[in-house]
């Protein structure tokens, strides 16, 4: 699975930014078989779960630090998953990734073992 993150940029304290993801051609009629999640990674920090959502659409997980200000959401048809990111906060500047999963996997969606697939990083800075 090739996957291809974009949507980053500067933004201000409290504004409001998307980012997305998508699969190369040849995998689009696959894409329905992974669960997918955006992750990300602040300087000198360990990447870490963002937010992720199941293959159907029907449940989604997020980290307690983006609950309520981000979005996860997916569109099967058009091979794309999407974060929604709102009042966006200085500590949420980071390069922010997708990845994909097998939606066969035993572990919950924030489980980053079982991302086997990882898009590049897009970069988003959040200014205070």
């Amino acid at each position: 699975v090739q996957l291809q993150a974009s949507g980053g940029g500067l933004v201000q304290a409290g504004g409001s930014l998307g980012l997305s993801c998508g699969t190369s051609e040849r995998t689009f009629r696959t894409f329905g078989r992974y669960d997918m999640g955006w992750f990300r990674q602040a300087p000198g920090k360990e990447r870490e779960f963002v937010a992720a959502i199941r293959w159907s659409g029907e449940s989604t997980a997020y980290a307690d630090s983006v609950k309520g200000r981000f979005t996860i959401s997916r569109d099967n048809a058009k091979n794309t998953v999407d974060l929604r990111m709102n009042s966006l906060k200085p500590e949420d500047t980071a390069v922010y990734y997708c990845a994909a999963k097998s939606r066969f996997g035993t572990g919950s969606l924030s489980y980053t073992p079982e991302y086997a697939y990882w898009g590049q990083g897009t970069l988003v800075t959040v200014s205070s």
